[in-house]
């Protein structure tokens, strides 16, 4: 079994959660848009995209979430709930991606990935409307652990990895998480966590090129 990566944040969670679980897989840096290589990758995943989990019997499974739901699967636990709290755990992957990870994804869009790849200046308002719902959300997730140390009232779970997954970027972003003390409370207990303080110990995986500004 293969995990197809790179250091991006969707691809760091995959990785993230698989070390975490501690299940056997290869773990392969990937470029799907070399030209080397950009059939091979067309041909696992429609959209294009990383990371891919690709099974024994050679299927391929692409988007972090059902990669996690897979691999806690293989690992035989809770980490993606099942049963009663699956749906708790569902309503929180939901609102993660909706709000506080995409108000997230929209300021280090503008102010990094753009910048890295010399797609333009940075877009002032779009970097706005990515902070309002930063700070909209980030209230929300704010009260809620004030009363838990994790989104699920019965430990950590892969809500609090997706959540999160854009946050080790937080710096330099630009991400105002330092105006949110649980939140900041939060990251503190995950960045506790070797798998998801540096999920990329002992793999061969090159550094981003840094963002031109």
């Amino acid at each position: 079994m293969k995990l197809y990566f790179s250091r991006n944040y969707n691809p760091r969670l995959a990785v993230a959660t698989a070390r975490y679980l501690g299940v056997p897989v290869e773990f392969e840096f990937a470029s799907p848009f070399d030209p080397v290589h950009i059939d091979h990758f067309r041909a696992l995943n429609p959209n294009h995209r990383i990371p891919i989990l690709l099974e024994d019997d050679g299927t391929a499974l692409w988007e972090a979430d059902a990669i996690a739901c897979r691999l806690s699967q293989l690992a035989g636990s809770t980490f993606w709930r099942t049963g009663g709290m699956e749906p708790r755990m569902l309503q929180w992957l939901s609102w993660a991606n909706g709000d506080f990870v995409a108000g997230c994804d929209k300021v280090h869009f503008e102010r990094v990935t753009r910048q890295r790849y010399g797609h333009g200046p940075v877009r002032t308002h779009y970097v706005e409307d990515g902070l309002a719902l930063f700070h909209q959300s980030a209230a929300i997730l704010d009260a809620h652990l004030a009363n838990q140390h994790w989104l699920l009232e019965d430990g950590i779970s892969y809500a609090d990895f997706r959540a999160a997954c854009v946050l080790p970027f937080a710096d330099i972003a630009g991400l105002p998480v330092a105006d949110y003390p649980n939140i900041t409370a939060w990251l503190a207990r995950l960045s506790a966590i070797q798998a998801w303080n540096d999920p990329f110990v002992g793999l061969e995986a090159p550094a981003l090129p840094a963002p031109a500004i």
